[in-house]
């Protein structure tokens, strides 16, 4: 659902209930209590217009119309829609994707906040958090630059990855907790049906890195794997490589419980080298 479509249908189960509405029927307080910007607003409010649920009053004033149908009472029997989903995620998918050309690209606040119907100060912080894992540069006066995705980088980065997260797992042998394993196991299972819902869980390689103790260790993927983490989690979309990341930690962690360590770690390299597919530019069916 759109960030409009979640505005409007949201106003409109107000309307209809007689639900009072908790911020002024203007297009500035619907965007603040949204936190959004004028765009999506404006679109909302011109569809409940259309619909006879808002009136233009005096002044373009906006009123709730005379033919809305709400009620009395004050009791929303029209439940709200479910909120959009979060913009972040929205966002770090699509730069991902365009990361994927290879080129850097300049993004401008201003224009990035109307494409994706939010604030310019919501647009700014999730811009920040996306510097942060090392998606963006913030060029002084020119942007956001985007950080191109290189092959060779990706090939230099699972090349140390695998060296540490096996010194990871050696270290972290001895206080391996059976009961964390076994859940980890179940939170990889795989779907039931061909077209269940499909989450991967990661916290396999999260919970090696904390557990070997190994301050260096954490430091390199905390610096240098927030980039491909989100990477990797694009790549997961697809839904074969998504089954098969799930069926490689199963593997990995059922050699773990039975403690048959040449195993895991022969399972965990394997699961770093070559579950990429995608980024590799084999797309799996």
């Amino acid at each position: 659902m759109s960030i409009t479509s979640y505005i409007k249908n949201d106003l409109a189960a107000q309307l209809r209930s007689g639900w009072e509405s908790p911020v002024q029927l203007t297009l500035d307080s619907l965007a603040g209590h949204y936190k959004v910007s004028l765009t999506p607003v404006r679109a909302a409010v011109a569809e409940l217009i259309e619909e006879g649920l808002l009136e233009k009053g005096e002044n373009n004033r906006l009123a709730v119309a005379c033919s809305s149908g709400k009620r009395p009472g004050g009791h929303r029997e029209h439940p709200s829609p479910e909120p959009p989903r979060d913009p972040y995620d929205v966002i770090a998918n699509d730069l991902v994707q365009l990361s994927l050309g290879g080129e850097p690209v300049y993004l401008r606040e201003e224009v990035t906040a109307e494409k994706y119907g939010i604030s310019r100060s919501a647009i700014r912080n999730i811009l920040h958090r996306l510097a942060g894992e090392g998606v963006l540069d913030h060029i002084p006066r020119r942007g956001w630059r985007l950080r191109p995705f290189r092959h060779d980088d990706l090939l230099a980065f699972i090349e140390v990855r695998e060296a540490l997260e096996l010194k990871a797992l050696e270290l972290a042998r001895p206080k391996l907790d059976t009961g964390e394993l076994e859940r980890l196991l179940e939170l990889n299972a795989a779907p039931t049906s061909a077209g269940g819902e499909l989450c991967v869980n990661e916290s396999l390689h999260e919970y090696l890195i904390v557990t070997a103790g190994n301050t260096y260790i954490q430091d390199f993927f905390d610096r240098q794997g927030r980039y491909y983490k989100l990477l990797f989690v694009w790549e997961d979309r697809n839904r074969a490589v998504a089954i098969e990341t799930m069926r490689q930690h199963r593997e990995i962690l059922t050699a773990l419980l039975t403690r048959n360590w040449s195993a895991a770690r022969k399972s965990l390299s394997h699961h770093i080298r070559d579950n990429h597919p995608v980024l590799s530019g084999e797309r799996k069916s």
